[in-house]
């Protein structure tokens, strides 16, 4: 059974997660244009970390940070190869978009890029738009950016 659930980052199978994430973005974007949060800012009170798991297999990552003016961002969106396909990716969206929408945050903003043609077509699917790049990703040629309002 999926479930999704805010969670320590620091577990060990989560830090696998997130390791294999910043393996994948790396292959795909040079280190320069990898916006990953690390360890440290994911722990932050203004961020909620979720984590789906299938029977306590850990498949999925995802993070928002609430910026604190009714806007969040999306951040450390990651499925397993395994899992892709298997609805782990909008089971974190909608819980990421239903914590936001209890506590307040309207409008929700992501980066990803453009050879994550997957990603992007989920997020599509969800609601999402493209939008101008934005904040640090506005000189970052490989970076799409898309928002949702809610």
């Amino acid at each position: 059974m999926l479930t999704t659930a805010i969670e320590n980052p620091r577990q060990d199978d989560v830090l696998t997660l997130l390791q294999q994430a910043d393996e994948f973005a790396l292959s795909l974007y040079p280190a320069e244009n990898y916006h990953g949060l690390d360890i440290v800012a994911l722990e932050q009170s203004d961020v909620a970390f979720y984590v789906a798991r299938d029977n306590g297999l850990a498949l999925g990552t995802a993070a928002i940070v609430d910026r604190g003016d009714k806007s969040g961002e999306l951040k450390r969106m990651f499925v397993t190869d395994a899992a892709r396909g298997a609805g782990v990716g909008r089971a974190l969206l909608e819980s990421i978009e239903a914590y936001a929408r209890a506590v307040g945050i309207s409008l929700l903003q992501l980066e990803t890029g453009l050879p994550q043609t997957a990603a992007i077509a989920l997020y599509e699917r969800a609601g999402y738009e493209h939008v101008p790049r934005f904040g640090k990703y506005v000189e970052d040629p490989t970076s799409y950016c898309m928002e949702k309002q809610l």
